[in-house]
């Protein structure tokens, strides 16, 4: 049974900073992209950043590109979102989740192609 849990999410000051975790499990961790999406009410679920397999590409929205950075520990099947400078504007719910890709260097970026997705965690950011 595949499991993604994000950790990580809370409420901080606009021009703060916090780090997401996604623990993952019952997977061949490495042969999947993760991404990190969020989503706010009456919202679309929206693509924040992708990595590779490998980790050696990435992928950010233009919103966040320069403040998010994303990153991968394939030994310890986690994936991370550094955010720093949060605006108001990055309040949501905020949900990694994995791609199944042969690609190592591929980049996912279509929430339709990822199959397995965590629970969510809330980021709030206060102005």
């Amino acid at each position: 049974q595949v499991q993604l849990v994000e950790s990580g999410g809370g409420l901080v000051q606009a021009g703060g900073s916090l780090r997401l975790s996604c623990a993952a499990s019952g997977l061949i961790f490495s042969s999947y992209v993760m991404g990190w999406f969020r989503q706010t009410p009456g919202k679309e679920r929206e693509f924040v950043v992708g990595i590779s397999r490998s980790g050696g590409d990435t992928d950010y929205a233009d919103s966040v590109k320069g403040r998010f950075t994303i990153s991968r520990d394939n030994a310890k099947n986690t994936v991370y979102l550094q955010m720093n400078s949060l605006k108001s504007e990055d309040t949501a719910v905020y949900y990694c989740a994995a791609s199944y890709n042969y690609i190592t260097w591929y980049v996912e970026k279509e929430v339709s192609k990822y199959r397995y997705w965590g629970q969510g965690t809330q980021v709030t950011v206060s102005s």
